[in-house]
């Protein structure tokens, strides 16, 4: 028997930290989230370090539909400091299943503002689940404002994940971004993969994911380290 059904109902519990999952909420559910990812070392400043942090509440509104809010986004570097970023709303609005149809879709769209940033995402998650195995892919694409700049992005994330029982996953995911500097020439293609862990006991989930840049992008960091831990009420 599939262990799948199952595992769909623990709220919003995360197969992966860079990839978004077809899957909503129940409705009445609320879930807190929060996020820590740290990067480091890009190939043109070794001493590179910034770790950022956000803070999220998830509401499950409809069998199709949830909202989330981003509460704070803020991050430290260590010439920086301290620094607040933004807030944001989140919407995702699921169509098929990705248990019974033959592959699950849901668009989502964030809104982020923050001091002197405007951010608009908008994503196609694509996901399909084969027994214990979940396979999932988005199609990213995002504006930002910022101090009177403005850029484009374009991006694609993919990931595997097989669940080895109810409470734990492994897997892989891999990153690709090209950013479009005031909505011109294309910059650098930048891609990041690496393995995942996700555990689940109870009300509480957390999930880790580890990536490596496979190119060689000056200004990107050659290493990130994220971790989402959950608790659904």
């Amino acid at each position: 028997m599939s262990i799948l059904p199952a595992a769909s109902s623990l709220g919003g519990a995360r197969h992966f930290t860079y990839v978004y999952e077809a899957t909503t909420s129940a409705p009445g559910s609320v879930e807190s989230e929060n996020w820590i990812t740290w990067q480091t070392h890009r190939p043109n400043d070794r001493d590179f370090n910034q770790v950022d942090f956000r803070h999220e509440l998830e509401f499950g509104i409809t069998q199709r539909f949830q909202a989330a809010v981003y509460i704070a986004d803020w991050s430290y570097e260590s010439e920086a400091k301290f620094r607040y970023q933004a807030s944001a709303l989140e919407l995702i609005y699921n169509f098929t299943n990705p248990v019974i149809d033959p592959v699950g879709l849901s668009i989502y769209q964030e809104i982020k503002a923050g001091d002197h940033t405007f951010e608009s995402e908008s994503k196609v998650i694509a996901q399909k689940n084969l027994g214990r195995w979940i396979i999932a892919y988005n199609a990213t694409l995002e504006a930002k404002w910022e101090s009177g700049d403005q850029e484009g992005e374009l991006g694609q994330a993919a990931g595997v994940s097989y669940e080895v029982n109810p409470h734990w996953s492994v897997g892989g995911e891999i990153l690709h971004e090209v950013a479009f500097p005031e909505w011109a020439d294309a910059g650098q293609s930048v891609v990041w993969l690496g393995p995942n862990v996700s555990v689940r006991v109870g009300n509480w989930w957390a999930t880790m994911s580890a990536l490596s840049q496979a190119t060689q992008v000056d200004d990107e960091p050659d290493f990130q380290l994220r971790t989402i831990f959950g608790y659904a009420f």
